[in-house]
């Protein structure tokens, strides 16, 4: 599992063997099962998740109601909005799928970045990246009609379609399973 990490940093910066072997000393590598909650809404957490295999959501309860946010998948990171502001979570992060993740503290993040700079650095490139990419997604979101974003989903991450069940993905797309069962076959339907 490490060699998919090692892959993905080598986008950005290129790691000798010290680096790569300070980073296998963390403990980092975890494996969690299906259905594993990782922060409740209301705790407090100093973990940051970066996804090797499996799925993760975020999602918030609302009047007894899962709505779903976002998920991640391999090579997708999340730090919760918890960890930098040290106060009680606003939302649940949970595994949709069997995960093997990365886990790290901002601790573990200072001290790699003091034994090896060039990580801040790609870190910075990461994040600003992620902020981007959130954005446009942001506004598609905001500017669309369900059935474009369906379309959208279908386009950018076919993936999810098999691997989220559907009450989940009918929340992530602000609908209900009834009503995208609905637009599936109508759909299908056009282009059959």
């Amino acid at each position: 599992m490490e060699n998919i990490l090692f892959d993905f940093i080598s986008r950005y910066v290129d790691l000798n063997h010290e680096e790569k072997n300070a980073l296998v000393e963390l403990d980092i590598f975890k494996s969690y099962k299906k259905g594993t909650i990782l922060l409740e809404q209301g705790q407090k957490s100093s973990n940051g998740y970066f996804v090797l295999k499996g799925c993760l959501r975020t999602y918030y309860i609302i009047e007894g109601e899962e709505k779903t946010t976002a998920f991640y998948t391999e090579i997708e990171g999340i730090t919760p909005n918890c960890v930098l502001t040290k106060e009680p979570s606003e939302y649940n992060v949970a595994c949709v799928e069997d995960c093997i993740l990365t886990v790290a503290s901002p601790d573990m993040e200072v001290e790699i970045f003091t034994k090896f700079p060039k990580f801040e650095k790609m870190c910075m490139v990461l994040s600003e990246e992620l902020l981007s990419k959130q954005q446009i997604d942001f506004d598609a979101f905001k500017t669309s009609s369900p059935e474009q974003r369906y379309l959208n989903l279908l386009n950018k991450r076919p993936d999810l379609i098999q691997r989220v069940p559907q009450h989940q993905l009918a929340s992530f797309l602000g609908i209900t399973p009834q009503s995208l069962s609905r637009m599936r076959a109508r759909i299908m339907n056009k282009n059959s």
